[in-house]
């Protein structure tokens, strides 16, 4: 399918419309032929946006005739405290334009731009490291990405792990083995949401709305996989991870301050590891973490290198290149306050506040 796709003719006019306008299958046979494609490029990814805060969905495909040459997934995001901006995609690691040649990323980035200025957003910020021209500043240095291979070989799995994390690894499946740790995966969202949200408030950062993760379910709902982890019974963490292509993500933990005690993280991992493998995974993406924090030197334990995260900013309105996550040094009288909420009060104020943080 992708040679279909380079063969359409460079005579034909570069055109760019709206992606809904092209039509959804149109746009999934190309993130499906696409080597960068990603789950973040499918139109799923901004439905649920949609779904949860009624962002729009501006996506734009370049087209050459009738063939679909590029994809530039893009959100408005409307902030009730930070203002506007036009994301790809926003609530997401990556998901930044794809393209099969240098004229059909600079067509797709010239129109985000230019849709910028009309609906007077203060940036676009593009989640890839796509070569642009000079006005589109890097931002770097904030996070970091972990991306481990998946060897189908169970004992080679565990070998590739560093000594300490391979013993606490072992320590949780002996604990499996006696009955203590148990695992399960859930067929709907609830537990998992009750366990990631005060897991999110205990770590001061809010909870997206639990629409949005009914509706990430489901559109992909034959690629999402909600694991649970038992101690005695009781819930102790949970873990909801996303198949695509030949790569697990597992892409939200939520876990209770119990669960570091039983390993229970530790057991959810390795068992998606392994599921993954069975499946015919070949890499195993943790995502990304802020530079120096916790979540990043625990995936680091893991024995996967840091890969440093860019991203290409145009500013339109703004002066200063974003950085509008928890983690910033001038949230942290925020973080502090908000550790210290009554759960259903961060529950009920989380979701607000989480579209601030595209």
């Amino acid at each position: 399918m992708r040679a279909a796709l380079a063969a359409a003719p460079r005579a034909a006019p570069l055109i760019v419309r709206f992606a809904r306008d092209v039509g959804a299958a149109a746009v999934s046979v190309y993130v499906d032929a696409h080597p960068e494609g990603t789950l973040f490029h499918r139109s799923g990814w901004a439905a649920a946006a949609n779904a949860a805060y009624g962002f729009e969905d501006v996506s734009l495909a370049a087209l050459r005739g009738d063939i679909v040459v590029g994809l530039l997934p893009l959100i408005d995001v409307r902030a009730p405290l930070l203002g506007r901006s036009l994301v790809s995609t926003a609530f997401s690691v990556g998901g930044g334009p794809i393209a099969d040649d240098d004229d059909a990323l600079a067509a797709l980035a010239d129109a985000a731009a230019a849709m910028a200025a009309e609906r007077r957003a203060n940036y676009v910020e593009l989640r890839s490291d796509a070569a642009l021209g000079e006005d589109w500043l890097v931002k770097t240095g904030v996070h970091a990405s972990f991306q481990l291979p998946l060897p189908e070989n169970e004992d080679e799995n565990l070998a590739m792990i560093p000594r300490k994390r391979r013993a606490e690894i072992r320590k949780a499946i002996k604990a499996a083995d006696a009955g203590d740790l148990r695992l399960r995966i859930a067929p709907d969202t609830d537990e998992f949401y009750r366990l990631y949200a005060a897991s999110l408030r205990d770590h001061g950062t809010p909870v997206f709305p639990k629409t949005f993760l009914d509706a990430l379910v489901g559109a992909f709902s034959d690629r999402t996989e909600i694991s649970i982890a038992e101690f005695h019974g009781e819930p102790v963490a949970a873990l909801l991870s996303f198949y695509d292509k030949d790569t697990v993500r597992p892409y939200y933990i939520g876990a209770t301050k119990a669960a570091r005690n039983v390993r229970a993280a530790e057991y959810l991992y390795w068992s998606q590891m392994r599921r993954a493998a069975a499946r015919g995974c070949a890499q195993f993406d943790f995502g990304r973490s802020k530079i120096g924090s916790g979540p990043y030197h625990f995936k680091k334990l893991w024995g996967a290198e840091p890969t440093p995260v860019v991203y290409r900013c145009k500013l339109i309105g703004a002066r200063d290149l974003p950085d509008v996550n928890p983690n910033n040094p001038k949230f942290a009288a925020f973080v502090s306050m908000w550790r210290r909420l009554p759960a259903p009060v961060a529950n009920r104020l989380g979701p607000f506040l989480a579209a601030n943080f595209p």
